[in-house]
């Protein structure tokens, strides 16, 4: 029976390749644009002609991958159409790159293309990624490097639009999925959050001529194209202070909220009235921060739509981020921990498949680190995506893909490239072909037993509910080096070298915590980004106790400090004090003091000690109940 219905796929598609091979585009069109795909694949259809249902193949109620691939895209559903993209990667640092410093829009496109290091964009570069493993392609672009703004200029130039549209048909050439957002683009957003309303509405007005413009060039291109609304700065980035938005925004995180949704719409509503293709184009909107938990909570709300079942929601995934950050302040993953923190977090956004959203995680990557522990970030990753039917794009600046010599890279020290390399192919959607969507979520979820199996099997520090431990968390001013950051103490979590002098609390005392990082390869941490000193399980076993500095040694010397320190949690769990957490805006709720003065308190009591090699930190503080 699967023979015949296979039989009847490849006439089917014969069919359809037959009345399509002379027309791409929707509507008549006298000619193609230069490196625009004259032929049907592997993808599916590339228009609303001779459409092929699932029906065709439903003979006994299950579709192989390959069979879902074969329906009309018009068929599909977003969570359907997650299935049949695979796994994708970025043209990161390419088309998105530009130059916030004297600013000088419409140059040649080229020009910026290859102003963050990477090469002028060929086929033989997209080809490669395909070749890889990678069946979907997301292109991040700076828009306003063709947009004139700052003089009431709106209009996109065409060089550049002609640019993009170029290398979005490298990848459909290449039998690719594609798509394309306005990336972080000089930080224009901030303008959304400025304190003057009229800048607010100008960010608005360039975001509709942006997209309207963008929609038009595109809109005679099949659904094998997507659009993104924005990338990260659907957020708290809103009210970044940049050159456009000099003070910093003013919105409140429930405005910000507003906000995004707003945007959001706008983008769908934009698209959707320019016709062709974009009336019922899949279309990507992307989430709080890009930060799951944001995203997931209720006050992200997804816009309505004229289409039924074409959205996706977008987040990226970097956690840990001292582990897969571009500085890397972390040497090693894979704890029990650590794996099942991944599984649950990723798990959280079947909240959106589960209401018929596909699900796109635009930005991940392990960008510094190399090795095992890589690989078996990959692997778990990979398969939890495989489980949920998301959309993994890899964000690779080069350190992965070569585009001098079109393929993975194998001329590293990392001696697990070659399982990631296997890694990739094995969820190319050519290597699941013959696989029904049932068949690939059990292998995924096997993998993924083995996997905690492996995880639970590596050596790692454990401790009880009924235990307290005092440490000293860390992220130096250039991110390289890390230790234990965040509410869930885990001394695992540093770069090799670091040593890390963390107590046992057994009630109320004066106790002493300290780093060493003269071990590390770098041998100091370049001033503070953040830090703070933690207690585990604190809340819990000595509710309303208070942290009191004593004593702070930086490499050895007396610290002064410049404000109060308070004492507070942000999990209800682990008691904390902010030596220096620049991204605490106002004073929590929970903020204590010993004298109940909070009037000087400060989560930045200590200085940044920017341009500091702080080879040792040294904390003695009381323990005291409040």
């Amino acid at each position: 029976m699967k023979h015949l219905r296979k039989l009847m796929a490849i006439l089917l598609l014969l069919s359809m390749v037959l009345s399509l091979m002379a027309c791409k585009k929707k509507g008549d069109t006298p000619s193609e644009p230069e490196g625009q795909p004259t032929e049907q694949t592997e993808t599916g259809d590339t228009g609303k002609e001779d459409v092929v249902t699932k029906e065709a193949f439903l003979d006994d109620g299950r579709l192989t991958l390959s069979e879902l691939s074969s329906v009309s895209l018009s068929e599909l559903t977003a969570v359907e159409m997650a299935r049949v993209m695979g796994i994708g990667i970025n043209l990161s640092n390419t088309m998105e790159a530009c130059n916030t410093n004297n600013r000088v829009p419409n140059l040649s496109p080229t020009y910026y293309e290859q102003l963050w290091g990477q090469p002028v964009t060929t086929q033989e570069i997209i080809s490669g990624m395909r070749e890889a493993g990678f069946k979907s392609l997301r292109i991040p672009v700076a828009w306003m490097n063709a947009m004139d703004f700052e003089n009431g200029d709106y209009t996109l130039g065409e060089a550049y639009l002609d640019r993009v549209e170029e290398i979005v048909n490298y990848a459909l050439n290449a039998d690719m999925f594609v798509m394309i957002n306005d990336h972080w683009d000089h930080g224009w957003w901030s303008m959304f959050g400025h304190p003057d309303q009229e800048v607010r509405d100008k960010a608005m007005d360039m975001y509709i001529a942006m997209w309207t413009q963008i929609a038009e060039k595109f809109k005679d291109y099949d659904y094998r194209l997507i659009f993104e609304s924005a990338n990260e700065e659907l957020g708290d980035r809103l009210n970044d202070r940049t050159e456009f938005s000099p003070t910093g925004g003013t919105l409140t995180e429930d405005e910000r909220y507003e906000m995004v949704r707003k945007i959001n719409q706008t983008f769908v509503d934009v698209v959707r009235r320019t016709g062709g293709y974009n009336a019922d184009r899949f279309l990507l909107v992307k989430g709080y921060n890009t930060n799951i938990d944001k995203t997931v909570d209720d006050r992200f709300v997804m816009p309505t739509d004229t289409a039924k079942n074409r959205l996706f929601v977008g987040v990226h995934y970097y956690e840990p981020w001292g582990y897969c950050g571009d500085t890397a302040g972390v040497s090693a993953w894979g704890t029990l921990a650590e794996v099942e923190k991944m599984h649950s977090t990723l798990a959280k956004m079947k909240k959106f498949t589960d209401q018929g959203y596909g699900v796109i995680i635009g930005e991940w990557g392990v960008l510094d680190n190399k090795g095992e522990d890589r690989y078996n970030y990959y692997f778990n990753f990979l398969n939890l995506n495989e489980k949920y039917g998301y959309v993994p794009f890899l964000w690779d600046t080069g350190g992965i893909y070569s585009r001098r010599e079109y393929k993975i890279r194998t001329d590293t020290d990392d001696e697990a490239i070659s399982k990631i390399i296997s890694l990739l192919k094995n969820f190319d959607v050519k290597t699941l072909a013959d696989m029904t969507v049932e068949e690939i979520v059990a292998n995924a979820e096997d993998n993924l037993a083995l996997a905690i199996k492996k995880a639970e099997s590596r050596p790692q520090f454990t401790y009880g509910d009924d235990e307290a431990y005092a440490w000293i968390m860390l992220t130096s001013g250039d991110w390289a080096i890390q230790y234990s950051v965040g509410d869930v103490y885990e001394p695992g979590s540093k770069p090799d070298g670091l040593v890390a002098t963390d107590v046992k609390i057994e009630g109320p005392g004066t106790y002493t915590v300290a780093l060493d990082i003269t071990g590390t390869d770098q041998g100091y941490a370049n001033g503070l980004k953040f830090s703070a000193v933690g207690i585990v399980n604190a809340e819990k076993l000595w509710p309303g106790y208070i942290i009191e500095i004593k004593e702070i040694l930086i490499n050895g010397e007396p610290a002064e400090l410049s404000g109060k320190p308070y004492t507070t949690s942000d999990d209800g769990n682990t008691t904390r004090v902010n030596l220096y957490n620049e991204w605490v805006g106002s004073l929590p709720l929970e903020a204590r003091t010993l004298d109940g003065d909070l009037s000087d308190a400060t989560p930045v009591p200590l200085e940044k000690y920017t341009g500091t090699k702080i080879q040792t930190i040294q904390v003695t503080f009381d323990y005291i109940e409040g």
